[in-house]
């Protein structure tokens, strides 16, 4: 346990490497993936890397276990007075409780080791006035006793099944913090699964683990002492050192009273020697020590497996919206080609056209039937979009409606099928003026009618329009356009004409996906941390 900074550096870029992991997508090993993740970052700032920075700081013993275990009990009782507030509200409160010598009341007034609670110091409690509770929640009240031999901090954490998830979270937290590991049951619920659960997690860690069966009726002790011993031994667990204390009147009525000091005298006198003696200190401390750091080579992997999961999960999602929008963008060329925007309104302006139908009626209609047809192509892959994501268990984190759909969408695409309408008509008055131009500039005069039969801009744009999105029943169109442009203009004026068309089918379409990829890009699921996870361990490895 000697100082060893190229360590403490691995240790601390490993951490960031895991702070930095995210995992949005309620994929199904997400939650414990999550929790994962929250115990290293507990143990790595609250106990491995301040432990490995000072090897001489005290000892912290937390106290864990189920409500009304008797842990706050049991910790004013090796303290010798009381200094948590113990009974029927204690499950309703989330504030830990430490006691140390004051000699060691240095170590724990900074934020060495729990930096996420802020410290506090209230009056002393004494028989008539119990401990009160700090007003900042996120809080550690920090007690001194010279009872406590130095070298040794108890810490009295919430119960680990309360109904307060807050309450759970922080109990879990600070067992991560600890340097022995004190589990506290009862007789009646010795088998209960939120202990054994703390066990297992103690043995996968290797901590330093000793547990107390409390409140155990005199009439039946020999009982389930042996029953307790015989599932210890079961779960691998049968050298762990195990206390018993009686059922007695202290520790009922609340649970306001002390007990005997031969109640508790045995595990005083444990931990004890585990502070006093440096053979013994050095064995807990090590043995906690190395444990969570040889778990970080199983650990670390099934985090970055589930990055990795993320990652995969949130490129199926995204590759649908993807794939959805591409498939409706070849099929909008399709029907452009064959002249689908022809239809209903346009078609029967088209047919009055110029007779009964004026170049911008025909244009209006024409620019809506276009608008139509891609709001059709958005819904289209909207729908395939939410088939898709129907059997993805992780698109429950995303909207279940497209973001900005709706009326918000037709309302996009008329603008964007609107502004194609504008610049078409910039083209077709740009056109008219460079066939209007005096001979000499910039070349010959192309070949046209006289002056007097000059053609109207927006004639050009509407036989333009037809010509582009009519198809085969727009071919007049283009004829006509040759008749009053020249052929040569006519053709280059449908090249720009049609790349206008590409270009607005491109921008609603790609500008409507983005809309539906911007939940998921928000989320920020990059396979970057998997590798770093994966990199940060294999340098880890080689300074342990």
């Amino acid at each position: 346990m000697d100082e060893r900074p190229q360590l403490i550096d691995a240790l601390s870029a490993l951490r960031d490497r895991v702070a930095a992991v995210r995992l949005p997508l309620p994929l199904p090993g997400a939650p414990r993936a999550r929790q994962t993740r929250a115990e290293l970052l507990a143990q790595l700032d609250d106990y491995l890397v301040p432990r490995l920075k000072d090897p001489d700081a005290p000892l912290l013993a937390v106290v864990g276990g189920s409500t009304g275990a008797g842990k706050s009990t049991l910790v004013n009782s090796l303290v010798g007075r009381r200094v948590s507030e113990a009974g029927v509200l204690r499950p309703t409160t989330r504030t830990p409780v430490l006691v140390c010598h004051p000699e060691d009341h240095h170590w724990f007034a900074g934020m060495r080791v729990l930096p996420q609670l802020t410290r506090v110091w209230l009056p002393q409690a004494d028989e008539d006035h119990p401990p009160e509770e700090p007003p900042d929640e996120n809080a550690l009240r920090v007690e001194t006793a010279s009872s406590l031999p130095r070298g040794l901090a108890l810490l009295d954490a919430p119960d680990i099944d309360s109904l307060v998830v807050e309450n759970r979270l922080l109990a879990a937290e600070l067992m991560c913090a600890a340097d022995i590991w004190v589990m506290v049951t009862t007789a009646s619920r010795y088998a209960d699964a939120v202990p054994w659960h703390l066990l297992r997690t103690a043995k996968e860690y290797d901590a330093t683990l000793v547990t107390v069966l409390d409140r155990v009726p005199h009439q039946v002790i020999g009982e389930v002492s042996r029953q307790y011993e015989a599932l210890l031994d079961k779960a691998g667990l049968g050298e762990v050192p195990r206390f018993t204390i009686p059922e007695l009147p202290e520790s009922t009525g609340g649970g306001r009273g002390l007990l005997p000091e031969s109640a508790v005298a045995p595990l005083r006198a444990w931990l004890a020697h585990r502070a006093e003696d440096p053979a013994a200190r050095q064995q807990a401390v090590t043995r906690t020590a190395t444990g969570v750091i040889d778990s970080l080579d199983t650990r670390l992997p099934e985090l970055a497996g589930a990055v990795a999961a993320q990652y995969a999960a949130a490129v199926r999602l995204g590759g649908a919206v993807e794939a959805a929008y591409r498939e409706q963008g070849e099929r909008v060329r399709r029907e452009l080609a064959r002249g689908a925007v022809l239809a209903g309104d346009a078609r029967t302006r088209w047919r009055a056209y110029p007779r009964d139908s004026t170049a911008e009626e025909l244009l209006d209609a024409l620019t809506e039937s276009l608008a139509a047809l891609l709001h059709c192509a958005v819904s289209a892959a909207d729908e395939r979009v939410r088939e898709a994501h129907r059997r993805e268990p992780a698109a429950a984190q995303l909207p279940s409606e497209a973001p900005g759909g709706g009326r918000e969408a037709v309302e996009r695409i008329g603008l964007e099928a609107r502004r194609w309408r504008r610049i078409l008509e910039e083209l077709a008055e740009d056109e008219v003026r460079e066939v209007d131009r005096p001979t000499g500039a910039r070349g010959p005069r192309p070949v046209r009618a006289s002056r007097a039969a000059l053609p109207d801009a927006e004639t050009v744009a509407a036989l333009l329009a037809a010509s582009l999105l009519g198809g085969r029943r727009a071919r007049p169109a283009g004829e006509r356009l040759a008749e009053l442009l020249g052929a040569r203009t006519a053709l280059s004026l449908r090249d720009k004409g049609g790349d206008l068309v590409v270009s607005c089918v491109d921008r609603v379409l790609h500008a409507e996906r983005d809309l539906r990829l911007a939940p998921l890009d928000a989320l920020d699921v990059t396979p970057e941390p998997q590798a770093e996870l994966i990199a940060a361990l294999s340098v880890l490895q080689k300074e342990k």
